[in-house]
């Protein structure tokens, strides 16, 4: 078996090992239902894939979050089956930018190991210029770690720089704008409300606003590179 990118698949002990958790936590997110099950192959021997590791991801994401296992599980049956590992880094990176900076301290080995794989002077330069990694002193590097696994896969996206960068000002901008909206209409409704109910009302609407705002983009997106697909083959 091989993933969408064609990397070999992991060990349970090698995909624990990627997302930072230990191999009882891996089993016990199958057991529930949040893990799909491996490939079982040659002695037995499960096989996890990218997916695997970006559904893991997720899920320790929401977690850290706060929400319990049963949202978990709820926002997780809400979403498409067929995501890739892909679509799950997009949904993991729309979760995180609700929680506060989650930015760690690590040597160049361990920006590695966080990453999932070896990284050029070249890479880490354009991570930085993404605001994802800057450079301490000697061998430090403070890392967003949010935003880490998708200014990883942004390393491989065939545009340039200057592209990618235009891309992230156009989003943040957007993003901004509807988050104040949104926190302008919430406002209004819990107004009269105590902080018992504010506080409930935001952990059932968290979950419901980042997929929300995810599906509303990606079907938009969809249609606007259809739209200039057909333009493109009518030319």
């Amino acid at each position: 078996m091989t993933t969408d990118t064609e990397e070999p698949p992991l060990t349970i002990d090698e995909l624990a090992a990627r997302a930072g958790v230990t191999v009882r936590t891996v089993r016990f997110y199958g057991t529930k239902g949040l893990l799909p099950p491996p490939v079982i192959g040659p002695r037995r021997v499960g096989h996890y894939g990218r997916e695997h590791l970006a559904r893991l991801a997720l899920i320790e994401e929401l977690r850290q979050q706060g929400m319990t296992l049963a949202a978990i599980e709820r926002y997780l049956r809400q979403l498409p089956p067929d995501l890739t590992a892909h679509d799950l880094a997009l949904h993991r990176a729309v979760v995180a930018s609700w929680a506060p900076d989650t930015v760690e301290t690590v040597t160049r080995a361990e920006l590695e190991r966080r990453a999932g794989r070896s990284l050029t002077d070249g890479e880490v330069e354009r991570l930085a210029a993404m605001d994802v990694v800057r450079t301490g002193s000697g061998d430090a590097y403070d890392v967003d770690l949010g935003l880490l696994r998708l200014g990883v896969r942004l390393l491989d996206v065939p545009l340039s720089q200057e592209a990618v960068l235009a891309a992230r000002k156009v989003l943040v901008e957007h993003s901004r704008a509807a988050a104040h909206e949104l926190a302008q209409l919430f406002r209004g409704e819990v107004s009269e409300r105590g902080t018992r109910d504010v506080k409930s009302l935001s952990a059932h609407m968290h979950p419901l606003v980042v997929q929300a705002l995810l599906t509303t983009f990606q079907r938009s997106l969809k249609e606007e590179l259809g739209e200039w697909l057909t333009e493109s083959g009518s030319g």
